[in-house]
């Protein structure tokens, strides 16, 4: 024991950086709720079905969505946001089984998260400037 600290500053360390991560899980369950079903219901069942225009999502049509800025925040808001929000279910569900240190699956899991993040705005960005 660390005898330089009282004992309940070594049994209580303040997570300066738990309400960040607790905002993007909050944001990433919402868009996961409300947007991720959206998306499934249009390109999964409606526009396989016909019920909508043949030409509602062709190829030329689809890429200059997803290329544009708007096409930019709807992949932040359905791939990246999500991704955070399974981030800090995982890394709070090792804690609660106990697997591994706190601090390598804080590390581990946001990392993820946002290298994915990354690779997923970096590849829209990269089609907006071709």
């Amino acid at each position: 024991m660390n005898k330089h600290k009282p004992q309940h500053e070594l049994q209580h360390k303040q997570a300066f950086d738990e309400p960040l991560w607790w905002g993007l899980f909050s944001a990433g369950g919402v868009c996961f709720a409300v947007l991720l079903p959206a998306v499934i219901l249009f390109i999964a069942v409606l526009l396989p079905l016909g019920l909508l225009p043949a030409n509602a999502l062709n190829y030329e049509r689809a890429s200059a969505l997803l290329f544009s800025v708007p096409g930019f925040l709807f992949v932040g808001a359905v791939i990246c946001l999500p991704l955070f929000h399974a981030a800090h279910r995982l890394r709070h569900g090792l804690f609660d089984i106990s697997v591994g240190s706190d601090a390598l699956n804080k590390k581990l899991m946001y990392g993820g998260a946002a290298l994915l993040s990354v690779f997923a705005l970096g590849l829209v960005i990269a089609g907006m400037l071709s």
